[in-house]
């Protein structure tokens, strides 16, 4: 006989916590992030800057796991993305694997790597990443405080906003970052809906989408989290509680129209993440009910029933990290690079060797490099953090095999290295190539490791 179907959201039920605070910046600080950018400071806030914690725990004697989400762009220098993050561990005693601090990547936010001290504005960097870690610290302690019996309850959405931006130039030979109409790109949206275990109340909602935040480019002067700003409004809007959001593998993907000075076309852009997540939102089942066959009634046709009944959501809680060992490309050492940025003088060029300089610095002068992923299980949610920008191919692959599992996919995840494209793409003169460390097939050497750790967790 045929077995009786059902369907559930991949959930998890425990002690959840949920706290939210404001992360602007002083006005004033260094806040070029686009070498075309004419100026370095920024003229003031489009929308606030917020970080957002949410944390998970199978028992209040047991460490949470923390996840926090971040309106900042990346770590151009990770012993201080390291530094903070110690911090926050030390403080409460955790260990490496229980955080996840995660980057928003939006490319309108301020300066946050103190090496850009004795620029315009670089002054107040430092100051800026240590009210950033006694903020994150504040809300760490306030969710913990609040947490409450809930349950994490995940659906996939659909969203049209990303688009594959690997461009043929026309009439050239390279691939150019900007909308390639002729090729599709992954609109899979995650949405984690918290509600409280004693009234159904939503208390959070998490968003993972995969989009770089690069709406707004030289020609802004505001402060922003680009779309993020505009769909965090409205979301929180009509749910009454905080949304965390966490940036997909969007290696490949972005907006149609980007790089503009344009904050509304930002925010429209947010708007259309932001009524996604509330159709998504709309369309999940009762918390803790699994949707169950319930027989046939014959009317003028056979009608097989389908009725909501209740179910236990598993509270179990696992997590690991694991260094990943990835070959390097022909990669210029340390001193090559310097050697380069002291006698450079345009203002561009300067710019790419400075983010070339902090990668190098980042992984060291050795032919490999370790890097590290995170994966925790919260019943059959799973969350996977890495600090890289793997293509879309990673969260697509990764969810395909574990289609009865909700996937969170994390880019720019507890640091900032360098893309990791397919490898195919290596014999093209592209962005993401000249721009990695990493050697090809570093893509399905991350993939083939994530869906391993994850198989033996669940």
């Amino acid at each position: 006989m045929t077995p009786e179907p059902s369907f559930l959201n991949p959930s998890f039920a425990g002690l959840i916590g949920v706290a939210q605070e404001e992360i602007n910046p002083p006005m004033g600080i260094y806040a070029r992030n686009w070498g075309a950018a004419k100026k370095d400071i920024a003229s003031g806030i489009h929308r606030s800057l917020t970080l957002t914690c949410f944390t998970f725990q199978s028992a209040a004697d047991e460490q949470p796991l923390i996840l926090i989400g971040a309106d900042l762009g990346w770590w151009k220098n990770s012993e201080y993305e390291v530094r903070l993050r110690n911090r926050l561990l030390e403080a409460l005693s955790l260990d490496t694997s229980r955080l996840m601090f995660c980057l928003s990547h939006t490319h309108a936010g301020p300066g946050i790597c103190p090496d850009d001290s004795d620029k315009q504005g670089g002054a107040l960097i430092e100051g800026y990443l240590k009210s950033v870690e006694d903020i994150a610290l504040v809300a760490i302690n306030k969710a913990l405080g609040k947490a409450v019996s809930a349950i994490l309850s995940c659906d996939y959405g659909k969203c049209t906003l990303a688009v594959n931006r690997d461009l043929p130039e026309p009439q050239g030979s390279r691939i150019v970052i900007g909308f390639n109409p002729a090729k599709c790109a992954d609109d899979t949206l995650l949405v984690g809906r918290i509600t409280d275990t004693a009234n159904h109340n939503i208390i959070g909602v998490l968003v993972n989408y995969a989009c770089h935040p690069t709406t707004l480019a030289w020609e802004n002067e505001l402060i922003s989290p680009d779309y993020i700003g505009a769909m965090r409004e409205l979301v929180e809007a009509l749910t009454d509680a905080p949304c965390l959001f966490v940036q997909g593998a969007s290696g490949d993907l972005s907006g149609r129209e980007q790089f503009s000075g344009d904050t509304a076309l930002a925010d429209r852009y947010g708007r259309q993440l932001g009524f996604s997540v509330l159709a998504t939102l709309e369309g999940m089942l009762t918390p803790g009910c699994l949707l169950a066959y319930n027989g046939v009634i014959e009317s003028g046709a056979s009608l097989g029933m389908w009725k909501e009944k209740p179910f236990e959501p598993s509270s179990v809680v696992n997590s690991v990290t694991e260094l990943l060992n990835l070959e390097l490309k022909d990669f210029p050492k340390l001193n090559e690079i310097e050697a380069e940025l002291d006698i450079c003088r345009d203002r561009v060029l300067k710019e790419r060797l400075w983010r070339k300089r902090c990668i190098r610095k980042a992984i060291g002068d050795g032919e490999t490099a370790k890097v590290p992923v995170w994966i925790w299980t919260l019943g059959n949610v799973v969350l996977v953090g890495q600090p890289n920008e793997p293509y879309s191919d990673f969260q697509i692959d990764v969810r395909k095999a574990f289609p009865d599992h909700a996937i969170v996919v994390g880019n720019l995840v507890n640091g900032s290295i360098g893309y990791l494209p397919p490898t195919h793409l290596y014999k093209e003169d592209a962005y993401p190539v000249w721009q990695t460390p990493f050697a090809a097939g570093g893509l399905d050497h991350l993939t083939r490791i994530t869906v391993e750790l994850i198989k033996n967790m669940t």
